[in-house]
């Protein structure tokens, strides 16, 4: 029998060195695949670039009085080895082509002007139209308005300009938006549309705020700047605008602001009639008062820093101001205010009982609605104007002090117009700086008559530009607002009190009669049409006359100031009859000689005067027209310094005899009238 062969075991041989490194590297291979999709390989390798190497040196330290030092290698020393060399030179290399790529950007296509202005007008059209649709969804329209806003491009400017002001004067609510505080009240609750209307307001005060500084930017731009003085008229008209139609909303003195900055230059153009017509118009419609006197505090201020050289309508716009007794109650135009008697026994008009409840109702509604648009309190109003009329006074005040020439006019003027509201305690010195003013008048009159002065005058105009002064108009002017201040808070009542007198200002105005009717501008106003002497002193015929056509306030021509001064001396309003009989005598026969001379319109308004003397003095004056009833001893004389020392009653009126014979039908028909009323009443 054969015998098996005995089986081999077969013996697995021990692992070599080969081996086992194969098996470690399939372990590290397998983690680094899966680590890999964690690595970030392009942060790494910017930050590998961006990092400056700093290499450690390798020299010795070297001992040098007493102390250690380390020896840094120079700049020029070579690599240390190829790696880094290789590496750095990767690096430079990278960098420059990124370099290169950002010196080169993707070059846009330039867009035409005009495709530019078209698509500007499409889309501020269609912001326009979806914030007028839909205001409160559409909020955000404001921010993409103002981006559009930001064009280089004038044309765009002055269409983002217009579109916002449209915009801003339609959704403007009738009141002052406030802050919303930062948390607000613990617990309280808002519902989505409080949270929407919030939201919308806040997103139109912060685009209204934007808005205006833009104005501001706009409004002062000179000719180099982009849009130049096209853009900067447009900026003005739209806050003439928004002031006018929205005085109480945010940031209205921002706008005051560029208006009154546009009225400190003294050159007047349309863009300066815009400017002064919106502050007119604020001043007359403002119920509230605290825009005014914002506006009048900033135009103030102004002037003191111009050391008051500024345009004489800027001064005069503050005569349009309503103080105090401009809110008096006035009567209405379709009922008759009815005592509280006669009220009761009025017959009351049947109501059901629904009707009544009905009306309580509504009466209870109306009180409601008008507590919520914040009716003015009259105690916050009248403290306004009380603080407008203090700063109107101290800037007229401050322009007596100077003595302007050319802003003389609005000074007294105001003063005049305003002078129920003086305090009593001041009457004095202003009576005092009035007459100041007529003296220095007087003397300029007199220089004037003067050769050698006048021949000085002359070569100091041609150094110094400055506006004529009108001497005669200004002591005029002085005159009939000393009156008014005696009348204005029935002041003649105390005058021993106060220690006034107006025998000055009486006896200055019959010593400048005759002087007056040689005037040849007696009748000439602020828009006549009249050309200026060739052959007068001063030059050129533009510098001759200040020119007034402009004026909007202080129009009176020569003639009715001096009726209203002639008035107020020979018929005072306090009490008529008691001015006394020589003055009447006096005035009325110089007024008879200067009636002589005047012109034809002049002439019937001082016969028409002298009507009226004579209805109620006429038993005083009578005998000037008779000469067997003359009253007087000696000469009279018409050049006295005073009417008390001219001796009318020694003299006959003999002038009517001329005047009848006066070319003029209506002259003619005044004297007869004047002389009917006065023979009447003997």
């Amino acid at each position: 029998m054969a015998s098996r062969p005995s089986k081999k075991r077969k013996l697995t041989p021990p692992q070599s060195e080969d081996e086992g490194d194969s098996k470690s590297s399939q372990k590290l291979q397998r983690s680094f695949f899966q680590n890999a999709a964690k690595w970030d390989l392009e942060d790494q390798y910017k930050a590998r670039k961006g990092k400056k190497r700093e290499k450690e040196s390798t020299r010795l330290p070297v001992k040098r009085d007493g102390r250690i030092h380390a020896v840094v290698a120079p700049l020029g020393d070579l690599k240390e080895s190829d790696d880094d060399w290789l590496e750095d030179e990767g690096d430079r290399s990278g960098g420059d082509e990124e370099e290169e790529e950002e010196q080169a950007p993707p070059i846009e296509p330039e867009i035409p002007v005009k495709e530019q202005i078209r698509n500007a007008k499409e889309e501020l059209a269609k912001l326009a139209t979806a914030l007028n649709e839909e205001p409160y969804e559409n909020a955000g329209a404001f921010k993409a308005l103002t981006k559009i806003g930001e064009s280089r491009i004038p044309a765009i400017i002055t269409l983002s300009l217009v579109t916002r002001m449209a915009i801003y004067k339609d959704l403007i609510p009738g009141y002052r938006i406030r802050p919303i505080i930062e948390g607000g009240p613990r617990g309280e609750k808002l519902s989505k549309e409080v949270r929407e209307i919030r939201a919308f307001e806040q997103s139109l005060v912060s685009g209204y705020q934007a808005y205006v500084k833009e104005l501001a930017q706009y409004a002062k731009a000179r000719k180099n700047d982009i849009g130049g003085n096209g853009v900067s008229s447009v900026a003005i008209t739209c806050a003439s605008t928004l002031l006018t139609t929205h005085p109480h909303f945010n940031f209205h003195g921002d706008l005051i602001n560029i208006l009154v900055w546009k009225l400190s230059t003294r050159r007047s153009d349309k863009d300066f009639e815009k400017a002064l017509s919106a502050l007119v118009t604020l001043f007359r419609e403002d119920d509230e008062g605290r825009p005014s006197f914002e506006a009048v505090s900033t135009l103030c201020r102004m002037m003191k820093s111009k050391d008051y050289v500024v345009h004489e309508s800027v001064v005069s716009v503050f005569l349009h101001l309503r103080l105090l007794s401009e809110f008096s109650g006035k009567g209405s135009n379709d009922s008759i205010d009815l005592p509280m008697e006669s009220r009761k026994k009025q017959k009351k008009a049947f109501r059901t009982k629904r009707e009544r409840k009905q009306l309580k109702e509504d009466r209870a509604l109306q009180k409601d609605m008008d507590m919520a648009d914040a009716n003015i309190l009259h105690e916050e109003r009248d403290r306004m104007q009380s603080e407008c009329l203090k700063a109107v006074f101290a800037t007229y005040f401050r322009i007596l002090k100077l003595r302007t020439p050319h802003l003389m006019g609005a000074v007294l003027e105001g003063l005049a117009k305003f002078s129920h509201l003086i305090n009593q305690q001041f009457f004095g010195d202003l009576l005092e700086a009035l007459k100041d003013l007529i003296r220095h008048a007087e003397a300029d009159t007199n220089a004037g008559d003067d050769p050698e002065a006048a021949a000085a005058e002359e070569e100091d105009d041609d150094d110094e530009d400055e506006p004529i002064r009108n001497s005669t108009r200004e002591s005029l002017l002085c005159t009939a607002t000393a009156f008014a201040l005696l009348a204005g808070q029935d002041a003649h009542n105390a005058k021993q009190d106060l220690h006034l007198d107006l025998s000055f200002f009486t006896t200055h105005l019959w010593r400048t009669l005759l002087s007056l009717s040689q005037n040849a501008d007696l009748e000439l106003g602020a828009r006549s049409l009249h050309l200026p002497d060739p052959d007068a002193r001063g030059g050129s015929a533009s510098s001759l006359r200040p020119d007034t056509r402009g004026n909007k306030v202080n129009l009176q021509t020569t003639t009715v100031l001096l009726i209203r001064c002639l008035t107020a001396v020979l018929l005072p309003p306090w009490n008529i009859r008691s001015t006394p009989p020589l003055r009447l005598a006096a005035f009325a026969k110089q007024l008879m000689t200067t009636s002589l001379h005047v012109p034809e319109k002049s002439a019937q308004a001082l016969l028409a005067l002298l009507a009226d003397v004579g209805n109620t003095h006429g038993r005083k004056i009578a005998s000037l027209w008779n000469t067997e009833e003359r009253k007087g001893d000696g000469v009279f004389n018409a050049l006295s310094q005073s009417e008390d020392g001219s001796n009318p009653f020694a003299t006959t009126v003999w002038e009517g005899e001329i005047l009848r014979r006066h070319y003029c039908p209506k002259v003619r028909d005044a004297v007869k009238n004047m002389e009917k009323s006065i023979m009447s009443d003997r």
